[in-house]
């Protein structure tokens, strides 16, 4: 059949499907793109000639449909994906910030930016990036450090290797991430003979590896000599889908959880096993247990800092890392078991160990004193202007068991991974890989296309809205429903108070006074303003009746936070100060990296 290449790309993105456990579903849900040059008449012409095959969806800015496409995908826990599609030139490179945030978060998204022209026949055209001595260097090799793979499609025949090697990527439970396809504005639009078996439906198959029997009875002999073990869940157990045997295995055992922001929700906020988070944005239950445990079971994390409190959350602890990617179970000089989380602990099932009773009961003190905590700063009574803890404990509870909060950067992950509760990872989306200011509204949007049947919150604080709001106008224009709750501190609250614990007085941190709920307005949002808890319950509420995206606006006092709960992070101090504060800071600094493991 003789296509474009871009219409061959097109029909091939169609008709991929993935399949895991028996469920077999369509893959590509759909692309999102802007138009311009370099990709107008290949990819756009593609797509506008049979609309039927891959759903279009209009982006206004080319971060932010990256972003919905990541917020699709973790939604639908990898077994989906949205492509985006560009220009050549700021279109394309718009979307760099998006493929780091896809990879750093191992989730996929196929990016397809334009490309300058193959032949070079026309060199140099508008947006042309021209590098003395590498004349194949164009913008879109700026792609090659965020994606997990990349490629340009220089001929028409390299098209049929290629997606298969972008496919193998963007279903791969261990490498996953962006993949970058870049496309000449020329070779999109060149015909060629396109083979039939290269246009029929293919289904990907999702493994689930099995984990090493030796490295399991290793793992079993650590369990049972530990007197003081936990578990720490990481987002490996929500997209193994592996929350019912993490239950069963910690309520046989008797081994607690603590959480990390990706595997918030693996279990049941109220399971009697459930410790809360830890590490930097922990809590205190997780904590402390954390400091006392001697042997440390991570299943499905990547052991960032925030988790390890930077190396200093761990002191006493053995390590045994679960992780379908190798890499990670390398991690922390411990045992490695390179498995599926989900088959690993249904494999630990029959484990003949529990814990004694007097860690059992240390485990429900701690636990008991936290959830009392969680209770005291959700109602604290404060203002107005509200304290953001009790923000979102009355958008916990406007959201319920069927609400999804989506947010991203500033001082609310923290306070999120602390003070949300919720029974199932559906429940509780944060991006804190990348922990990217603006991905809040269009990721929320990913979400809500992804599980429409939810009501989805973003919580995004006045900072994040100012980069990245474009997001309000395509939920309507998508006819997806969103509550956006827009928090505003007039600043950037996160910083600011880091920024005064390492005495700058949160120098640079501070906002003009902008009407933000004005500008929601002027989106198409309905807008609705509150000052009081009474007031954010009734707005709350009203939203939910709403039938397009409602912006619910509430300020906050920047200086009520959330304590940290004997955790740190390494943020390294000045050694050479005038201020005083800054050389306090310094000695405190130094003092700390003396517990580092």
């Amino acid at each position: 059949m003789r296509l474009t290449v871009a219409q061959a790309l097109v029909r091939f993105i169609a008709n991929q499907r993935i399949e895991r456990d028996g469920r077999e579903r369509r893959f590509f849900a759909g692309c999102f793109g802007i138009f311009g040059h370099g990709n107008v008449a290949g990819i756009g012409q593609a797509l506008h000639q049979h609309p039927d095959l891959l759903p279009y969806h209009q982006g206004y800015n080319e971060q932010s449909m990256v972003h919905t496409a990541v917020g699709y995908a973790r939604a639908r826990r990898r077994l989906g994906a949205l492509a985006c599609t560009s220009s050549i030139g700021p279109g394309a490179t718009n979307m760099v910030t998006g493929a780091a945030l896809a990879t750093i978060n191992r989730l996929p998204v196929l990016l397809l930016p334009g490309d300058v022209f193959a032949t070079r026949a026309p060199d140099p055209v508008l947006q042309q990036l021209e590098v003395p001595g590498r004349g194949e260097v164009s913008v879109n090799d700026a792609f090659r450090p965020v994606s997990r793979y990349w490629d340009r499609i220089s001929r028409p025949e390299q098209l049929l290797s290629t997606v298969d090697h972008a496919m193998r990527v963007l279903t791969s439970p261990a490498e996953t991430g962006a993949v970058t396809l870049c496309l000449p504005q020329d070779v999109q639009a060149e015909a060629f003979e396109c083979p039939e078996e290269f246009l029929a439906p293919r289904t990907w198959h999702v493994p689930r590896p099995l984990p090493d029997p030796a490295a399991l009875e290793r793992v079993r002999t650590a369990i049972r000599g530990a007197e003081r073990p936990l578990i720490v869940a990481g987002g490996g157990v929500v997209y193994s889908e592996a929350e019912a045997e993490l239950a069963r295995f910690c309520e046989r055992t008797g081994i607690p959880v603590a959480e990390t922001q990706a595997g918030k929700g693996s279990l049941s906020w109220d399971h009697p096993q459930n410790v809360g988070p830890v590490g930097v944005s922990g809590g205190l239950a997780a904590n402390r247990l954390a400091l006392e445990a001697d042997l440390v079971i991570g299943i499905g994390t990547r052991w960032t800092d925030f988790t390890t409190a930077s190396q200093t959350a761990f002191p006493r602890a053995r390590f045994v890392s679960i992780n379908v990617a190798e890499f990670d179970a390398a991690k922390q000089r411990g045992l490695a078991v390179v498995a599926d989380a989900k088959r690993t602990l249904e494999l630990l099932g029959d484990l003949d160990s529990r814990v004694t009773e007097s860690y059992r009961a240390r485990v429900g003190e701690l636990r008991e004193r936290w959830q009392a905590e969680v209770d005291r700063l959700r109602s604290l009574g404060h203002g107005p202007p509200l304290a953001q803890s009790q923000v979102l404990g009355i958008v916990n509870e406007a959201a319920g068991e069927r609400g999804t909060v989506v947010c991203a950067a500033g001082s609310m992950p923290g306070d999120l991974h602390k003070l949300w509760r919720t029974r199932d990872p559906a429940g509780y989306h944060v991006e804190y890989g990348y922990s990217c200011m603006g991905y809040e509204i269009a990721g929320a949007l990913g979400v809500k296309m992804a599980a429409p049947e939810r009501e989805v919150y973003a919580l995004v604080g006045d900072g994040s809205y100012l980069m990245l709001s474009d997001a309000v106008a395509t939920s309507i224009a998508e006819d997806a429903k969103l509550i956006v709750v827009l928090v505003d501190n007039h600043g950037y609250a996160s910083i600011g108070g880091l920024s005064r614990s390492l005495g700058t007085e949160g120098f640079g941190t501070t906002l003009p006074s902008v009407d933000l709920a004005a500008h929601a307005a002027s989106l198409g949002a309905v807008v609705l303003r509150a000052g009081t808890a009474d007031e954010l319950r009734s707005a709350l509420e009203e939203a939910k009746g709403c039938r397009r995206t409602a912006v619910v606006h509430v300020e906050t006092d920047p200086l009520v936070q959330v304590p940290t709960y004997e955790s740190w992070w390494d943020v390294p101090v000045a050694e050479e100060a005038e201020a005083e504060a800054v050389r306090a800071a310094r000695r405190a600094y130094e003092h700390a990296l003396r517990t580092r493991r």
